[in-house]
């Protein structure tokens, strides 16, 4: 990079998980610490790095378009390439004109030992280890949106699990956790800036501590238990062998803990369960959000649900609707199966036509819009804490998204209201009082 009498510009983009955005604004801290001025991405810079995702075909898609935008928006960018698709296809990354440098899981948290001088003559590098190197935890923080109300706080890394369709344990490594002691004291500092909801967020967070002897629930506890936390705790993701009768009943007689969960279910077939190597039943699915709901009757009930497995015949498929339908979930997150190279699920027979997975999408979204306004109508008279993002829209504790009926006071961070109607894909709210707002009017980036 060539010298300069201002400050070197760096932007960062993000693909994929909330997991990814909280590595990602740890990794523009560094660079920050060096000396470089962050600029939105799209703006002309000196430095690009992109986190990337390869969850889906259409992610790595989306990440070749981005590098070839920024090679040609900034010809002499030094552009840095991280982040799953980066461990699993190194060098298909590396063939994409205007990659200087790629790095792997283990290297990635180094990117300034790597960079050297950003030198671009000798072409691109590569530096991806195996991933069973990958052993370290890394903490990273990102905040939803510039009003900085909401954090997520990465507690655990990687997994151990087999499924059939996932590349995540190539991309990511064996499952490791953070140590309880620094969560909490983490969570103390982001309470203590302000922030009024932290999301724990993970690869399989309720995998978390069991190499050590701790657990999920042990996590939970002690953040509920801390006096200095007085953001309110939202669980992300997590599996239903993982979610236990304790961390239920926890939640449950919280007032710090979101009554809100999100349970990958992938099917409502047993068939497609056991091609996909999950670790549950639809039995077991099905008592655990029954017991949520009997205990916690306004709990938020989310699910993951991938359409169109290769075996996936239209009586298996007739099977996960039906499921769906008696089970008292609030919304579908809804995915289109996608071959990944390497997993053991793109070699199987029964390869379902591309065209009927999109049929079944639009079939299980459709009911997931359904299951939404029926959970919404059911929210409606109800007074509820509401945490304002920048838009002025807020989500309650059990994740209804609302919009106020009218303009809130500057700053206003945390409101009590009640929920009034249904207005599209929000509720609408009367706004009774202001519990908090905006500290201060500069707001720097979290480190």
């Amino acid at each position: 990079m060539p010298p300069s009498t201002t400050k070197p510009r760096v932007s960062v983009h993000t693909l994929g998980c909330k997991l990814n955005y909280a590595e990602t604004s740890t990794l523009a801290s560094s660079f920050a610490e060096r000396g470089f001025e962050p600029v939105p991405f799209g703006e002309q810079t000196d430095v690009f790095l992109l986190n990337t995702c390869s969850v889906t075909e259409n992610a790595e898609k989306e990440c070749r378009k981005i590098i070839r935008r920024t090679a040609r928006e900034s010809p002499g960018a030094y552009i840095i390439v991280t982040g799953c698709y980066a461990q699993l296809r190194p060098e298909e990354i590396a063939s994409i004109d205007g990659v200087d440098l790629v790095l792997g899981a283990k290297e990635k948290f180094d990117v300034l030992k790597y960079v050297g001088n950003f030198d671009r003559s000798a072409g691109p590098k590569i530096f991806a280890s195996e991933i069973e190197e990958a052993t370290d935890f890394h903490f990273g923080t990102s905040s939803d949106s510039d009003s900085r109300t909401r954090a997520f706080l990465k507690v655990q890394d990687g997994c151990d699990y087999n499924c059939s369709f996932c590349t995540i344990p190539d991309a990511r490594g064996a499952s490791r956790s953070a140590e309880i002691g620094e969560i909490v004291q983490r969570a103390r500092n982001l309470s203590h800036e302000g922030f009024h909801e932290i999301i724990l967020s993970g690869v399989n967070v309720g995998d978390f501590g069991r190499k050590t002897g701790t657990s999920f629930y042990d996590i939970a506890l002690a953040l509920e238990n801390d006096s200095e936390i007085t953001a309110r705790i939202r669980i992300s993701s997590i599996e239903p062998n993982l979610l236990t009768d304790e961390i239920v009943d926890l939640v449950a007689s919280s007032q710090k803990l979101c009554p809100h969960f999100h349970i990958p279910m992938q099917s409502g077939s047993d068939m497609i369960l056991r091609l996909m190597q999950r670790r549950y039943s639809t039995g077991t699915y099905w008592t655990l959000v029954g017991r949520i709901k009997n205990l916690m009757p306004n709990a938020c009930i989310g699910a993951d649900v991938i359409v169109g497995f290769p075996g996936e015949t239209d009586e298996d498929f007739r099977e996960t609707c039906e499921f769906i339908e008696s089970l008292d979930l609030s919304y579908l997150h809804v995915f289109t199966y996608s071959e990944r190279p390497g997993t053991k699920a793109s070699t199987m027979k029964g390869v379902v036509p591309v065209h009927i997975r999109r049929e079944r999408n639009r079939s299980l979204r459709m009911i997931s819009e359904k299951k939404l306004r029926a959970f919404y109508e059911s929210q409606i008279g109800r007074e509820v804490t509401l945490i304002i993002e920048k838009t002025g829209d807020g989500y309650s504790e059990n994740y209804v998204r609302t919009m106020l009926n009218r303009d809130l006071p500057l700053g206003a961070e945390l409101v009590h209201a009640r929920l009034l109607n249904i207005c599209g894909d929000s509720a609408e709210a009367e706004l009774l009082e202001v519990l908090a707002s905006r500290r201060v009017e500069v707001l720097l980036p979290i480190l």
